[in-house]
């Protein structure tokens, strides 16, 4: 069955001592970047790290005795699992996630402690949910949707109801989408209250299934390349989900790792916000594409669950990105002083040497000869280009590596 905006109304008030009601705060840095009032809805720093338990919570709240003694099971990249399992650890239930066997350890570790049992199954959402529904069939658990049911559409949809309370005269709202559950009940929210609001949903250039579906007017098959986008790494969007979105729906848009990646950095920079890649998208297309020139504009940071391994990573790839470090290598003469005429330069600059590794056993180094491989943080792009030729014009021949 659909939901309604009833439902979502209902949803909301089930949902209410229960669940938080995140933040929706202007952010005049990114208005400046993007050109739009910019405004965030944190989902991020939701319960368990994102919008997702909104709906887990509200599904297995409504759960009958029986179907609660028999326990739950879902499938999850990660944030559904964490909503299901603090959920289930809520209401004192059996709870069993699965989740590919590359799924973030960090998410991993926090559905554990929230009780669940871990099994890891699969190389992507789609792989694991079919491991779930086949442990639900032998066990009688009751199967957890991570998207296509009535009941998480309409939770997810309170997001709407909160966001058009905050800021009536929002423009146009800007959300990712996975399977689809968070657009749907969005969709019904918003356009129910004001059809005149915008509502485009992004997706991951690895996983377009939703884009693809709607373009061609039939669910499809689409996606499965490597992305940092795990949250929304779907291969199938959900029947309903596509049902809702594809009536609904204004514009579902595409952006890539490195648009995710600087939105991420930024975010972190300038914000203090850590969001995950999935959660970062919304704000990944408006920075890249700037599309809502002088709207007032939300975008949903939906999950802030990411592993500090790639937290680290992203760190590192901003910076290169903006220009503020610099990868260099030099191939010398093993000699006191030869190094001398590259660091003159680097001071002259005013760049500050960060690491140094010498390595005089490479395969590709004669004898007499050391490789020296320098990370240097300069003040940005302009900074960085300046020495780069500075360095040129003394003949010093380098490799840049970032």
């Amino acid at each position: 069955m659909t939901p309604t905006y009833a439902d979502i109304l209902a949803a909301r008030e089930q949902l209410r001592d229960k669940i938080k009601r995140t933040s929706l705060i202007h952010s005049l840095t990114f208005s400046k970047i993007t050109g739009s009032e910019i405004y965030f809805k944190n989902e991020f720093r939701q319960k368990t790290g994102s919008f997702k338990i909104r709906g887990a919570y509200l599904k297995i709240k409504s759960l009958t005795n029986d179907e609660k003694r028999r326990g739950v099971v879902a499938a999850s990249a990660g944030n559904h699992a964490q909503g299901v399992a603090f959920a289930s650890a809520l209401e004192k239930i059996p709870c069993t996630i699965v989740m590919p066997k590359n799924a973030s350890p960090a998410k991993v570790a926090a559905a554990r402690g929230y009780g669940a049992t871990i099994i890891l199954d699969g190389v992507n959402y789609d792989e694991s949910s079919s491991k779930a529904k086949e442990i639900a069939e032998k066990t009688g658990a009751i199967m957890i949707h991570a998207f296509d049911d009535p009941q998480i559409i309409a939770a997810q949809g309170v997001i709407g109801l909160e966001i058009l309370e905050d800021l009536p005269d929002v423009d146009e709202i800007y959300l990712p989408i996975g399977g689809g559950g968070l657009a749907a009940g969005t969709l019904i929210a918003i356009k129910e209250k004001n059809p005149q609001v915008k509502v485009i949903g992004v997706q991951s250039r690895a996983y377009p299934a939703m884009h693809d579906s709607v373009k061609q007017g039939a669910i499809t098959q689409s996606g499965g390349e490597r992305t940092i986008a795990d949250g929304i790494s779907v291969k199938v969007p959900g029947q309903m989900t596509y049902d809702i979105i594809k009536r609904l729906i204004d514009d579902i848009v595409l952006v890539d790792d490195v648009e995710i990646t600087k939105a991420m950095f930024l975010l972190m920079e300038r914000m203090k916000f850590v969001v995950e890649p999935a959660g970062a998208a919304s704000l990944a297309y408006l920075i890249s594409k700037k599309p809502a020139v002088g709207k007032k504009v939300v975008a949903v940071l939906a999950g802030g669950n990411v592993d500090m391994y790639l937290l680290g990573q992203i760190v590192y790839k901003g910076l290169a990105a903006t220009g503020r470090l610099l990868r260099l290598s030099v191939i010398l003469a093993d000699r006191p002083g030869a190094f001398k005429e590259i660091v003159e330069e680097i001071a002259l600059a005013n760049v500050n040497i960060v690491e140094v590794v010498h390595d005089r056993l490479g395969s590709e180094l004669n004898a007499g000869s050391t490789k020296v491989t320098m990370s240097l943080e300069t003040q940005g792009r302009e900074q960085a280009e300046h020495l780069i030729n500075a360095l040129k014009k003394r003949n010093i021949e380098f490799t840049l590596l970032a």
